[in-house]
């Protein structure tokens, strides 16, 4: 004697289950995808008191920022302990190397702590000026469009000092030689 199965209308059919676990899915999906894009994406940035900040170098001295108002200005957030960070650093630096005399000013703003990024920088040393951002500089990316606070995380200023170009993530030699043009 064979039995025979038969669904009963409130379990549904297999097509119907299938369709309702691919909405349940695909609605799962993008409400993902908002949360990452709202998280890493790059937003308004607020220069407002960018301007007003002062940092210290690893030795101690003191940076104005209003001291690189009117010219030019890459500021690159970065840390001794971000891979991607320490990777860009030598290209960095070539770049500094070759804009400098051309109005070019650039800032390293470490997330970091002075006695690490001093010996950091004793053993990688670099051609542009480096200063102490410490943990606040985190909020100081985020003010400036970086809502994650991810690093590396760059920021070009033109002579006004209005934002031109920003870039969350390790940079790449094109990035520098678009944001030159």
């Amino acid at each position: 004697m064979s039995e025979s199965f038969e669904l009963s209308p409130a379990a549904g059919t297999p097509t119907r289950r299938w369709a309702l676990a691919a909405a349940v899915g695909a609605a799962a999906g993008i409400a993902g995808a908002t949360l990452a894009w709202r998280r890493f994406a790059l937003h308004e940035p607020d220069t407002q008191d960018l301007w007003q900040h002062h940092f210290s170098t690893p030795a101690g001295a003191p940076l104005a920022m209003a001291d690189l108002k009117g010219r030019p200005l890459l500021i690159n957030f970065w840390a001794t302990w971000c891979p991607p960070c320490v990777e860009e650093m030598p290209l960095l630096s070539r770049f500094y190397t070759q804009v400098k005399d051309n109005g070019w000013q650039m800032l390293g703003l470490a997330i970091d702590q002075a006695d690490l990024v001093q010996r950091f920088l004793t053993r990688t040393p670099v051609s542009y000026p480096i200063a102490m951002a410490g943990p606040a500089g985190v909020e100081l990316t985020k003010k400036l469009g970086n809502a994650a606070g991810g690093l590396p995380f760059t920021v070009v200023f033109d002579r006004k000092g209005d934002i031109r170009h920003r870039k969350l993530g390790q940079l790449k030699p094109e990035d520098l030689a678009d944001w030159l043009r």
